[in-house]
């Protein structure tokens, strides 16, 4: 299959789980697990910046639209998108990754490497989404345990995806 077809039909899947599954999942307020934000992980390592943040800002206004979050998550999955080819060159080797897959996983990047990877722009797409959602400092403490707890959820999400559907080469 090729790329294209791959991410166009990742691309599908990943919206239509997060509108109709995970977005009604909410435990005490505070874990609203988000899956989505695999599509930006999950593009080609090749990819120009312009081509992700375009990728970036399609995802998030999709949802956006399905959602009613005037560019909530648009804002957050263009913030990612930019900052992704900075995170992958500051974990990659000193070669770069050498891969036939030419798309971060756990087989391309390593188990530890992809988990940094993966850890630090959901931490990032969190920090920015919830902070747009509150809008304010008023219950910091609030926003910074929304933040963490829906970032493990959403990392234990996205092992779990590469579980399933990469396999170790």
């Amino acid at each position: 299959m090729s790329i294209l077809l791959r991410n166009i039909i990742r691309f599908v899947l990943l919206l239509l789980i997060q509108v109709f599954v995970l977005n009604e999942i909410l435990l005490h307020q505070l874990v609203s697990p988000y899956l989505y934000m695999l599509f930006i992980l999950a593009l080609p390592f090749n990819l120009p910046r312009p081509v992700l943040m375009l990728m970036g800002l399609l995802m998030g206004l999709s949802l956006d639209m399905f959602m009613n979050t005037p560019g909530m998550h648009a804002a957050a999955c263009v913030f990612i998108a930019y900052l992704r080819p900075f995170i992958i060159n500051i974990l990659s080797p000193q070669g770069g990754f050498e891969t036939t897959q030419k798309t971060p996983s756990m087989t391309s990047m390593g188990v530890s490497q992809f988990l940094i990877y993966a850890a630090i722009l959901v931490l990032l797409h969190h920090t920015i989404f919830f902070s747009l959602e509150v809008f304010g400092t008023g219950n910091l403490l609030y926003l910074i345990m929304k933040i963490v707890f829906s970032s493990l959820a959403s990392l234990f999400l996205i092992v779990l995806y590469e579980l399933l559907f990469f396999s170790r080469k």
